[in-house]
């Protein structure tokens, strides 16, 4: 105990900002909940610059938001630290690696086909994935779930969409009105997020910590609301106007941002969504193609949400845009992934404001104390969804453990949940080994 700081960082400057939300659309692998312990582990417990309690906050609220919720919390730490242009910076950055690999990938799939070396590279990060968000599960869980109510309540939400498939929105709803409930009740049990607040006595003041002040310009303001507004609804407009010559183009544009709000709870909940629309409506790519993009899109860095990036350049491609196939797969991925994250910005720089003016009044608090615990339970089942699928690759929901039962992937993930968990390894460097040791297995079945 006597290691802990006892005075907090200097605050980042732009450049180091900068790098570190480059660094992390590079490495973020394993999904919302991957992603969001990669930011818990560094910019919480490693850098200090923000507490426990302010970036459980944030990621409450981002959890309640459609879209993303990974991307959004790093919109928002960064707004806090560094305002619009921060937010823009780390937003872009984020997701920019996954949207030039996801479209190199793309365009490989479709020149060749079969890459042996990606299938056994993912081979290996398929159960990677699984430990690390069970390891994220554990980790949020055990901070966040301080009571036998909170886990009650994460137990409850494992239940509802594991065992009744209830949708992920539905949860979110019922979860924050329990919150609410109980905090007139019992307000003990969900006061300051479950115990967040004494996060400075375990890795010392922040940068931005429990009681600095918010910063001037992430105060609210109603001239500042409308603004915000008017500035993203003319980036919309001009988004708009420059495909409107394509109508191809034209119609990823409305489609996708009507999906931007339709990403309650993640990815997965408006897959159904976007498989219809891209497969079934506009035929701008096949339903096998759209299974293999989501399979880049679990074990490639940057939020599921991706998905979208591969559908626009399948379907800009489809569509012949362009006389070059690479420069129509290109416009449609851009369309796609630029429509799709919009809203994110506009979600954050109106909402936050208000978020940080009610951070420390509990009527507004103890509806997101509710959500984070049913998002544990949440998590979990994402984990188990993933082991299900890397161990039962051929299972189906009428036959979930058809055979063959894949034994090393297991191995793998086991592996990879005690060298997090354990001995505390990086976690990039962990889904690094296990992509080697993928590729290296393959490689041995090969030849044998």
């Amino acid at each position: 105990m006597n290691n802990i700081p006892q005075t907090a960082p200097p605050h980042p400057t732009y450049r180091e900002a900068f790098f570190y939300w480059l660094k992390l659309g590079f490495i973020s692998f394993g999904g919302p909940a991957g992603q969001i312990s990669m930011m818990h582990q560094e910019l919480v417990e490693k850098r200090r610059w923000i507490s426990e309690h302010r970036f459980l906050h944030a990621l409450n609220y981002c959890m309640l938001l459609p879209g993303p919720e990974a991307i959004q919390l790093a919109i928002y730490i960064s707004w806090i630290m560094h305002g619009v242009v921060g937010a823009i910076v780390a937003g872009i950055l984020f997701f920019m690696p996954s949207f030039l690999l996801l479209s190199m990938l793309a365009s490989i799939y479709l020149e060749w086909g079969d890459i042996p070396l990606v299938q056994g590279l993912f081979y290996g990060i398929k159960p990677a994935v699984v430990a690390v968000v069970l390891f994220a599960a554990w980790r949020i869980g055990s901070r966040a779930l301080k009571n036998k109510v909170l886990w009650g309540m994460a137990a409850a939400a494992f239940i509802a969409i594991f065992v009744f498939g209830i949708g992920f929105p539905w949860i979110v709803l019922v979860a924050a009105i329990l919150g609410s409930i109980g905090g007139k009740l019992m307000p003990e049990k969900f006061k300051s997020g479950g115990g967040h607040g004494a996060s400075s006595k375990v890795y010392g003041p922040a940068v931005i910590d429990d009681d600095t002040p918010t910063p001037a310009h992430a105060r609210f303001s109603w001239s500042k609301l409308g603004l915000t507004v008017v500035g993203v609804v003319a980036v919309w407009l001009t988004g708009m106007l420059a495909v409107r010559g394509e109508q191809a183009l034209l119609d990823m544009g409305v489609f996708f941002s009507k999906a931007a709000f339709l990403t309650i709870g993640g990815a997965y909940a408006v897959l159904p969504y976007v498989y219809q629309g891209g497969v079934e409506q506009f035929g701008w790519l096949t339903g096998a193609q759209m299974m293999d993009g989501l399979a880049l899109g679990e074990t490639t860095p940057g939020p599921l949400i991706m998905i979208v990036t591969w559908v626009g350049y399948m379907g800009g491609v489809a569509k012949e845009i362009f006389v070059s196939p690479v420069a129509s797969g290109l416009a449609g991925a851009a369309t796609a992934t630029f429509f799709t994250f919009l809203p994110s910005f506009l979600f954050i720089l109106v909402g936050g404001p208000v978020v940080e003016a009610t951070r420390n009044e509990l009527k507004f608090t103890v509806p997101l104390t509710g959500v984070t615990a049913a998002v544990v339970g949440v998590i979990l089942n994402l984990a188990v969804f993933f082991a299900w699928h890397t161990f039962w690759p051929q299972g189906t929901a009428s036959t979930p453990f058809a055979a063959p039962f894949q034994w090393f992937p297991v191995l793998v993930a086991i592996g990879a949940f005690i060298a997090l968990w354990r001995y505390k390894r990086d976690i990039m460097r962990v889904i690094g080994v296990c992509a080697v040791v993928g590729l290296a297995y393959t490689y041995t079945l090969h030849l044998m």
